[in-house]
């Protein structure tokens, strides 16, 4: 397990900072501590149907514990806190050839996975008002930067996020990250992309080193217009690689009881930065019917540009059609979505949830001299959370996936999770 001495340090200097102010201060900082502990068991079986594929399949079973801490505020004008994570992951069954499904680290030349791995983590925090600055090791949950949780451990980023709620229905937030830990390591590294399908133009990529970056700035805003609108502005920038905007929407209409019809309209505009040859637009958007326990939903999503999407390794891209497997945001796709959502509490099974989804993606730029591609993804997941008695609030999940695709091939897939929270504190 490592840990990065800007976290140790930061921790370090916030508890000593707290503890030394006298003790009717720190009351809030104790009082309103919260903690938890996380176990989260995953298997998954990702199995490669496309003729000539290197690998047949990727399947790994590994047990994980979440363990976070997060403090009160002591008093006063300005209020000093600390929260703290710790994360490891344990090998159940992984081989040589069957690695790499991103729930354990790939491991060293002969491909085996570690029997274990983890990270611990610390964020300093501050607070005036309703006003919040975090410095450490953050989980940023923002359209411009979303952190990965698909995986047995949580993508963390190193860096500072201000967090504002001081003016009525409006969430600020602006920050910069300078490393990142992906969900299946223990280093904290250099920011590199996502960025399916390449490029029109790959001559504009001059440097080797044009998708990694060591700063990314960012600011975001939501405003709450009522409770049936909320409008956002998001702006992203990986020093070097790309700036983004992000524009979107939400409107929920109330149409009798029981019954709302929710629009959910997301645009972005990601352009290079110091010629590294990126250039998107991308418009989505999703219109949800929900009836009762039932919901019905229908999506869209283009990409225009030179290049496909660009977004954060492993983060989670502000895309109504970024499912299981696939983004559906390669050069020029165009996509659509038919999603059905059942809450069984409906027939009486509260606690029990079914998802099915279906992506088909075309138009996909495949070269100049290539003819267009196409692909298809589709996804289910059922879900059930036990309400009372021992077991209450165990979690689990199984999610499959189908998807034949000219860019990723043929892939079977299938996830089982099952995850239970201990509150400590």
């Amino acid at each position: 397990m490592k840990y990065s001495p800007l976290a140790r340090s930061i921790s370090l200097g916030t508890l000593a900072v707290a503890l030394s102010l006298p003790i009717a201060a720190q009351a809030a900082f104790i009082e309103d501590s919260k903690a938890s502990l996380e176990l989260r068991n995953f298997y998954m079986n990702r199995d490669f149907r496309s003729e000539g594929a290197a690998q047949s399949k990727a399947e790994e079973w590994a047990q994980g514990f979440l363990l976070k801490y997060e403090s009160g505020f002591t008093e006063g004008t300005v209020g000093v806190g600390v929260d703290a994570y710790g994360f490891t992951g344990f090998k159940l069954d992984s081989g040589r050839g069957t690695s790499g499904t991103g729930l354990l680290p790939k491991g060293n030349s002969d491909k085996r996975a570690p029997s274990s791995y983890g990270e611990l983590g610390a964020a300093a925090k501050f607070r005036i008002s309703e006003t919040t600055l975090r410095a450490g090791t953050l989980m940023p949950k923002l359209p411009v930067v979303s952190a990965g949780d698909s995986r047995l451990l949580p993508q963390t980023f190193q860096g500072v996020q201000l967090t504002s709620l001081d003016i009525s229905n409006l969430t600020l937030n602006a920050g910069q990250l300078e490393r990142d830990n992906q969900r299946d390591s223990t280093n904290n590294e250099a920011m590199a992309i996502s960025l399916h399908n390449g490029k029109r133009d790959g001559s504009k990529y001059t440097k080797t080193n044009k998708n990694v970056s060591n700063k990314f700035d960012f600011v975001s805003g939501n405003y709450k217009w009522n409770d049936q609108l909320t409008t956002g502005y998001h702006f992203g920038k990986l020093d070097g690689v790309y700036n983004q905007h992000i524009v979107n929407g939400v409107f929920t209409l109330p149409i009798a009881e029981g019954q709302s019809l929710k629009t959910d309209l997301r645009f972005a505009k990601t352009s290079e930065d110091d010629n590294s040859g990126i250039d998107n637009r991308s418009i989505s958007g999703m219109l949800t019917y929900q009836l009762g326990y039932n919901s019905f939903g229908l999506g869209y999503q283009k990409m225009s540009g030179d290049t496909g999407y660009a977004y954060l390794k492993l983060t989670d891209p502000h895309l109504v059609n970024y499912v299981q497997i696939r983004d559906f945001a390669a050069t020029d796709e165009k996509s659509w979505q038919a999603r059905y959502d059942y809450n069984f509490a409906g027939l009486g099974i509260p606690g029990l949830n079914l998802m099915t989804r279906y992506v088909k993606g075309s138009n996909i730029y495949m070269g100049a001299s290539a003819s267009r591609g196409n692909e298809w993804e589709r996804d289910t997941d059922i879900g059930y959370v036990f309400q009372d008695g021992p077991m209450k609030n165990l979690g689990v999940k199984w999610r499959n996936s189908t998807l034949r695709s000219d860019i990723s091939g043929k892939i079977d897939e299938n996830r089982l999770i099952v995850s239970y929270t201990i509150p400590l504190l």
